[in-house]
């Protein structure tokens, strides 16, 4: 059994949950970056049920930087959180388990990190079409350093930084210091992520793709359903609350609703692809109705958490048509 890593500076934590047939592309990835800092591998395989657990230990028995969590399956929110408990480093990564990286990930964001004094590090990423293996590259960038206010404003658009925990280096102490919890839900990091920029002194945005997001049938933008359009909405209602609460809204608000306004498209979108991969449009304006009321309601003065957990029970699925549209 290889002996762990000593003292490692950054810890990346990764996920597994059924991702068999990429986890050892991810993890091949990791093990072979060009930085020179030490840094640790946290695996948490959530209970797969196929051979994850057997390709990480594969990998596990080749490099100490590989630490191997085994819990039963919890949900993508209890795997980060185990990965951040355990994790050593001074800077924290997110990497999904069936994603991978280029080369020189690490070194760029630590780097980017360290020479520019930032609490956080960006970078672009590419989508990869696994079907047909074809790349498309992330096509909406910026680059510089940001104040607090100034990387705030951009994230909450969430164009040019998107909320994703990916693609990202962080400083450790910024998830203890915003008490950040991930909540057990699709689009957890969409819901939480301004918390830990909320908190952040510096953030420095590199104009590089290094990161490659693998869309396949079963990956969560790949296979929607109308839970996840719930959750989508869920979640900008849950950075609403969370700006109330810290008295910024006001100060935020132009971005918030451009967010709002995005997660609208977005929500519509997806809606119009459950209904024609059901092969049905009974329905459909009915349920394109309740996504503007529900967005609405999330920009609405006053604010009220309650009217937009009111105006999404009929995209939740429990109705007949939308058991239909979620198998």
């Amino acid at each position: 059994m290889s002996v762990l890593m000593e003292n490692p500076k950054i810890s990346i934590i990764v996920p597994v949950y059924n991702v068999g047939k990429y986890v050892g592309q991810c993890m091949r990835t990791l093990t072979h970056q060009t930085i020179s800092v030490p840094y640790e591998i946290l695996a948490v395989n959530d209970g797969s049920t196929d051979n994850s657990l057997e390709v990480l230990h594969q990998y596990a028995a080749a490099s100490s930087r590989i630490r191997i969590i085994d819990q039963p399956n919890a949900g993508v929110s209890a795997a980060r959180t185990a990965g951040m408990e355990a994790a050593r480093g001074e800077y924290l990564c997110f990497i999904d388990g069936d994603d991978y990286v280029a080369p020189n990930y690490l070194e760029r964001l630590y780097r980017a990190c360290t020479l520019n004094d930032a609490d956080i590090a960006c970078c672009y990423y590419y989508w990869h079409l696994v079907s047909n293996d074809i790349l498309f590259e992330y096509p909406f960038r910026c680059r510089g350093i940001y104040t607090t206010e100034e990387a705030l404003n951009i994230l909450l658009r969430d164009v040019l930084i998107q909320s994703f925990l990916w693609c990202k280096m962080y400083r450790k102490e910024l998830f203890t210091r915003s008490g950040v919890k991930f909540p057990h839900m699709c689009f957890e990091d969409l819901a939480v992520l301004h918390e830990v920029f909320a908190v952040a002194n510096r953030v420095a945005v590199i104009d590089e793709p290094l990161y490659f997001y693998n869309m396949h049938c079963d990956s969560t933008l790949g296979k929607m359903n109308p839970g996840k359009v719930n959750d989508y909405v869920r979640a900008i209602a849950m950075v609403r609350a969370a700006l109330e609460k810290s008295g910024q809204y006001s100060h935020y608000r132009e971005s918030y609703h451009a967010l709002a306004k995005k997660t609208l498209n977005n929500c519509n979108y997806f809606v119009l692809k459950l209904h024609s991969e059901s092969k049905t449009l009974r329905g459909l304006l009915p349920d394109l109705r309740q996504v503007k009321q529900a967005i609405d309601c999330c920009c609405a003065e006053p604010f009220s958490s309650s009217a937009v957990l009111q105006a999404l029970p009929s995209m939740s699925g429990r109705s007949e048509r939308h058991k239909r549209l979620a198998r």
